[in-house]
């Protein structure tokens, strides 16, 4: 599988739109557009947060990510829904272990919504724990981590 890179500005239209047909599905679930589908992928790009995989000319994947210190947080990951089940999901979060390992970080945090059970699944099948539950801006959110092992087992 190819590797991510950083997206470039010229781009963000068409990461808008990924993340249109990502999380569309939702929707009714949610009553409303989930977050992620109202982001500022402008603003991610420029502030070299946005991460795509490419497919013939084509981006079928996103990883929007922050170094927050203490932490990489995980704000978006999406995949082209025609792709879903071809490890690409599993590539995403390989590339954020990865990522927070580069920069010292030991521990992954995101949040998902708490009617997203297919995601929640995920995130526990990668290690991810529940750690909080609240409600945001109108959302029931589940907060999860997950912990990074020392390599050298400290």
């Amino acid at each position: 599988m190819s590797a991510l890179r950083l997206a470039r500005p010229e781009e963000a239209e068409a990461i808008r739109a990924l993340v249109e047909r990502a999380y569309a599905h939702y929707i009714p679930l949610l009553g409303r557009r989930p977050a992620p589908m109202d982001d500022d992928f402008a603003a991610r790009i420029a502030h070299g947060q946005a991460h795509v995989l490419e497919r013939e000319g084509e981006i079928v994947a996103l990883a929007v990510i922050e170094d927050r210190g203490g932490y990489l947080w995980i704000e978006d990951l999406a995949v082209e829904p025609a792709l879903h089940g071809q490890g690409i999901g599993r590539a995403l979060l390989a590339f954020c272990e990865a990522r927070a390992r580069g920069l010292g970080l030991r521990e992954l945090r995101l949040l998902t919504n708490e009617r997203m059970e297919r995601n929640r699944a995920i995130y526990a099948k990668a290690g991810f724990a529940e750690a909080d539950r609240r409600e945001d801006e109108g959302f029931r959110r589940v907060y999860m981590v997950r912990h990074l092992e020392d390599p050298a087992g400290g």
